[in-house]
């Protein structure tokens, strides 16, 4: 079958399209002609990609279009115009797809693309597992047994899923743009873990996570404090790995010890590890899987250079997920500088989160921010810059990707620099090691 993808560059969509080709289907596709990480691994398997243009659509094509492109763009106006074409939202292709496996669903508004990445990692161990990971990278093949899907919250969109498995990370607030309340935002995920049929997960730590009311018939919390089912002990972390005891209500399941930095990797490890549980896995390939996870695209991504600079690649757009990246490199790099380069997605987040974004962000050493680009940053009834968040932010500098502004930040070395964002941050990076 041959399926067109409108907006085939964004990180769910290129997955999408990977795991289709994969299948043996004909793929193709339309974005914007700039280079995005996520294209790498389209072009790999030779699937065309177009320019945007009404002319690229025709009678009796199966679309799937992405969820960034809204009814009035022209290429989806066309498409749905003809009675003839059959049309999916990306969500609601990723739902039916489900339908063929055992699935499993990642859901959490922080570390649900690690966490996706290592339970595909960690199942892949012990049978063969197709998987969708919201980094661009997706894969599966006629003979899988499991899918592993990351589910996305933003628009309600990981309704579309009704997963066999699923993990709920935690549940801070955010997509102001669209979920207005905290309570709004909450129902979701209530409304998401309704739809889980054989076990879900939740992080037990978080306090937003236990207010939810959970209506699955089977539900875990994982954590390391007390009164989670599953509970990290005897917690040994050092600069290069950890290692603790996992306990389910109270006896031992397992030893592990994993190449990860940082507690934000043990928690995303042990909610894998309980639905490792759940499947009837043993310990040892558990942990044996685990292991093997190298880790994601754009998700603390480190080059080390032999001149003692550190360049780390990091998609953190909301403040929790900004401090836990300076607190994992702090851990890391307990001697170096820490700078930190932070671009920010859509004016709604700095404004309603900016206190928050500051307080993260002066865990560094140095902190530089890059103003609004994206098509998408700006709002109705949000008249905001980047000065909004400089002036909370005391000694901070305002860089943007050019020749300047990268001389300055090559000034700070030795250090290590943290380029944050969920946009096209790594430009920058680029130019400040042409500078080194």
């Amino acid at each position: 079958m041959e399926y067109y993808f409108i907006g085939i560059k964004g990180t769910g969509m290129a997955s999408l399209a990977c795991i289709l080709k994969d299948l043996g289907h004909t793929v193709s596709g339309s974005d914007l002609e700039k280079h995005f990480f996520t294209e790498d691994s389209l072009r790999e398997r030779n699937i065309p990609i177009f320019p945007f243009s009404e002319d690229n659509i025709h009678s009796n094509m199966n679309i799937i279009i992405g969820n960034a492109f809204l009814d009035d763009f022209p290429e989806v106006r066309k498409a749905k115009a003809d009675p003839t074409n059959h049309c999916w939202r990306y969500h609601e292709f990723v739902g039916l797809l489900m339908k063929d496996y055992v699935s499993y669903a990642v859901a959490g508004s922080h570390g649900k693309t690690t966490t996706t990445g290592m339970l595909s990692t960690m199942l892949n161990e012990v049978e063969e597992t197709g998987y969708l990971i919201g980094d661009g990278t997706g894969h599966i093949t006629p003979g899988c047994k499991n899918f592993v899907v990351e589910a996305d919250e933003y628009r309600r969109h990981f309704i579309a899923y009704h997963p066999d498995y699923a993990i709920i990370t935690n549940a801070d607030l955010d997509h102001v743009d669209y979920f207005k309340t905290e309570e709004d935002y909450y129902k979701a995920y209530e409304d998401f873990s309704s739809q889980v049929k054989k076990g879900l997960v939740l992080f037990g730590d978080d306090p937003k996570v236990r207010n939810l009311k959970i209506s699955a018939e089977h539900y875990y919390y994982y954590g390391v404090e007390e009164g989670n089912d599953f509970r990290a002990v005897n917690i040994v972390e050092t600069t290069k790995d950890m290692s603790f005891t996992v306990m389910f209500r109270g006896e031992v399941y397992g030893e592990f010890h994993l190449p990860f930095v940082g507690r934000h990797l043990l928690w995303n490890a042990l909610g894998v590890i309980a639905l490792g549980y759940l499947s009837g896995f043993d310990a040892k390939d558990v942990n044996a899987g685990l292991a093997r996870f190298k880790g994601v695209k754009r998700r603390f991504v480190v080059e080390e250079f032999d001149n003692g600079n550190v360049f780390v690649d990091d998609y953190a757009h909301h403040p929790t997920e900004v401090k836990v990246t300076i607190q994992a490199a702090r851990m890391r790099y307990p001697d170096k500088k820490i700078v930190a380069v932070f671009k920010p997605h859509r004016v709604s987040r700095v404004y309603r989160f900016a206190d928050d974004f500051a307080a993260a962000l002066k865990l560094a050493d140095e902190v530089c921010l890059c103003p609004f680009t994206s098509i998408d940053d700006k709002e109705d009834g949000i008249d905001i810059d980047i000065t909004y968040l400089q002036e909370r932010i005391e000694n901070s500098r305002i860089v943007d990707a050019n020749d300047e502004d990268a001389k300055y930040l090559a000034s700070l070395a030795p250090a290590v620099y943290l380029f944050m964002s969920s946009k096209d941050i790594y430009n920058l990076s680029n130019l400040v090691k042409r500078y080194q």
